[in-house]
């Protein structure tokens, strides 16, 4: 619906990531702000994580690389908002910046890629799998290792997601896994061979939603911005993306935290996180813990007490520095 007043009517520039999928979701919000009325054009950039590429997020400075290019252009002015995958947005945002809007979730789970084998069972004798996530290597190797499958490698996989796809087109992996959600929004449903159902895979916080960052001092941004909320979704993420702030949450924190609502979109909310020891020298720790939410603080609430219980099983924030 458009805007009742149209004096009220905004020129928005979205900056995005140039990748397929980061363009598809910056198109996805314009089309949104132009049925409301707005006026609205993208600035796409490349950004660092789109450029270092042959080493992993952990080693180079984390998902923040995805975003500074994009936070300089809202400081200068050159852009009003940016439009990132919530779960490349790091927990806690530079001084001046604010989280305007989550969006509704898209499917929210990992998804299993492989020419030639069904399931983590099917692979063949010293098999390749490739993964860009921490998160998903220690959470594959507790199910290999309770396959008995010590003879797989799980290797490194870095680039946009037509790249990854290449590359294991090209033969380099076995099998990948990637975030369904970013497979359905370009159409490649069908590349998916088998989706992991949270308690195969806990997904990584925020994984799915889309998250639109402004600067802090633009309010007529952030109301605009209120018919694209979902607050089901946001008060979801918050749970989860406090989990990974309180456990100090980056590249380098092997971490998943995933929480849905208990007969609906509303009400009572379960949280499950997950830890594991990237070096393999410690056994997955899992946690969870439920309750009743209708706000943000107790969203983040929730969130705490996980993240202490976390750490209670063992689980260690990663060293200073890392």
């Amino acid at each position: 619906m458009a805007i009742s007043n149209p004096s009220s009517a905004l020129s928005i520039t979205i900056a995005t990531r140039e990748s397929r999928l980061a363009l598809w979701q910056a198109e996805h919000v314009k089309a949104l702000l132009q049925d409301l009325g707005h006026r609205v054009e993208l600035l796409g950039m490349t950004t660092l994580g789109d450029q270092i590429l042959d080493r992993s997020l952990s080693k180079v400075g984390g998902k923040g690389l995805f975003v500074k290019e994009l936070e300089v252009a809202l400081d200068e002015g050159r852009a009003d908002i940016a439009v990132h995958s919530l779960k490349d947005v790091p927990m806690d945002l530079p001084a001046g910046f604010a989280l305007a809007c989550v969006m509704e979730r898209e499917d929210p789970r990992d998804a299993w890629v492989s020419p030639g084998c069904a399931t983590l069972a099917e692979l063949p004798a010293g098999a390749v799998v490739g993964t860009s996530s921490l998160r998903r290597l220690v959470l594959l190797r507790a199910a290999l290792d309770a396959l008995g499958r010590s003879d797989v490698r799980i290797e490194p996989l870095r680039g946009n997601l037509d790249t990854r796809l290449r590359k294991l087109d090209e033969g380099q992996y076995h099998a990948i896994v990637l975030a369904s959600a970013g497979l359905k929004r370009l159409g490649l449903g069908e590349r998916i061979r088998h989706i992991f159902e949270p308690a195969e895979s806990l997904p990584a916080a925020g994984q799915g939603a889309l998250g639109i960052e402004v600067r802090a001092d633009r309010s007529d941004l952030v109301e605009a911005l209120k018919p694209l909320v979902h607050m089901p979704t946001w008060l979801r993420v918050a749970a989860e993306r406090t989990v990974s702030r309180a456990m100090g949450g980056s590249c380098s924190m092997p971490l998943a935290a995933y929480a849905d609502w208990t007969g609906g979109d509303a009400g009572h909310l379960v949280l499950r996180a997950a830890w594991g020891d990237p070096e393999g020298a410690l056994s997955l720790v899992q946690v969870s813990d439920q309750a009743d939410v209708q706000t943000l603080e107790q969203a983040e609430a929730l969130g705490q007490r996980v993240a202490k219980a976390l750490r209670a099983a063992g689980a260690r924030p990663p060293a200073a520095g890392a």
